[in-house]
């Protein structure tokens, strides 16, 4: 049986930020900042490019003219051999950015990740999560996302502001890890790969050819100019069983008009800038139906539905008690004396949690259960 192309971009990401890291800019200056280049950028989007998604009143239910929301999309073909699904997330990587103060490197590679995350694990249940780990040994110090069947994501790089690297000497020499999970399973599903480039999506996708044994297409990339993303998305092709060998060919020839039309979209851009799917058809107006669109062009495609990603950490400060009192009692004793309080900051959200000692000593006295077991912190999950 014949497989669909394995199709992405292969290119260096775009030349990092001149900023200076001891220079950054404050939050609240970013958030500015970028609240007037979206602005005027998406004036100028508007007024320049024409609504790409078809007039079919089947579709009108998904349209996202110039990807102002973010968005996942998916759809089947009409033998129900072939599930494409689209995503768009600039929104999300320009909020991810601001919360971690990210450089242009590590937001792409979050970005890359989080495309991925939320295209692997669309269509499962709610609470079924997805999580993705780079363990490289590049200065960029790793990486992790996490997503769930609702579109919720978290994740972190290890050194956000990194600068001066391209993504694949960022990223180093490692090991590429999924852990797929859900509450009612006895164990979680985990499978590793090397990570051979450095380019996320690539890695992943080479992971879940030879480690899941699936058929598919993936493509991921992000367009980051300074402190602003102007683009980030991605799609994934799945070949299902029983899938017609027609229905393939067809695909394969749809995935290949698809890269044309993203070369074309930006004449004066560089075969590598052209290289990064799906980046070029989002700055230029494309959907996600639109691009599902092409790909199942000639193909009857039959909507599965679409939702609204966003970040979402599930941080609080009695999972941080929690965390707590799983240290042995003299090293939170010893903290305690050392600094008068106890303080930590959540790795995904940059939360910070504080605790002065009576606080400490009164939590202490009223816990009951395991900390360690979830049956007994049913409340916290």
């Amino acid at each position: 049986m014949m497989m669909i192309a394995f199709i992405s971009r292969v290119s260096a990401f775009a030349p990092p930020s001149t900023r200076n890291p001891q220079s950054f800019m404050t939050m609240r200056q970013r958030a500015t900042t970028f609240q007037r280049l979206f602005m005027s950028s998406s004036s100028s989007s508007s007024s320049s490019n024409s609504q790409v998604t078809s007039n079919d009143p089947a579709l009108e239910e998904y349209s996202n003219r110039n990807n102002i929301d973010d968005q996942v999309f998916s759809a089947l073909s009409g033998c129900g051999g072939i599930k494409v699904t689209c995503t768009t997330i600039r929104n999300m990587v320009n909020d991810a950015m601001i919360m971690h103060e990210m450089n242009a490197v590590p937001a792409d590679a979050l970005a890359r990740a989080t495309v991925c995350g939320l295209l692997m694990s669309n269509g499962m249940q709610d609470e079924h999560t997805v999580q993705i780990t780079f363990n490289g040994d590049g200065p960029m110090r790793g990486l992790v996302s996490v997503t769930n069947g609702l579109g919720e994501v978290r994740g972190y790089v290890g050194n956000p502001k990194l600068n001066g690297f391209s993504l694949e000497d960022a990223v180093g020499k490692g090991t590429v890890q999924i852990v797929k999970n859900h509450p009612d399973w006895p164990n979680p599903y985990n499978g590793i790969t090397a990570i051979r480039n450095g380019e996320i999506d690539e890695d992943i996708g080479k992971y879940l050819a030879e480690s899941e044994q699936r058929s598919c297409a993936l493509a991921a990339a992000s367009k980051i100019t300074g402190i602003l993303c102007n683009a980030a998305g991605g799609y994934l092709v799945e070949q299902l069983p029983d899938c017609p060998k027609e229905t393939i060919q067809k695909v394969e020839q749809n995935l290949m008009k698809l890269v044309q039309i993203e070369k074309e979209q930006t004449e004066s851009a560089t075969d590598e800038e052209n290289n990064k799917l799906p980046t070029n058809l989002l700055l230029n107006g494309y959907t996600p139906v639109d691009i599902a669109s092409i790909i199942l062009d000639g193909c009857d495609m039959k909507p599965l539905g679409q939702l609204k990603p966003g970040l979402e950490c599930p941080c609080s400060k009695e999972r941080f008690f929690r965390s707590l009192r799983l240290l042995p009692r003299e090293e939170v004793d010893q903290i305690i004396q050392e600094q008068e309080k106890i303080e930590a900051r959540c790795e995904f959200c940059g939360t910070r949690y504080e605790m002065t000692a009576e606080e400490v000593e009164e939590k202490f006295a009223t816990a009951t259960g395991d900390p360690s077991l979830d049956s007994d912190n049913e409340h916290l999950l």
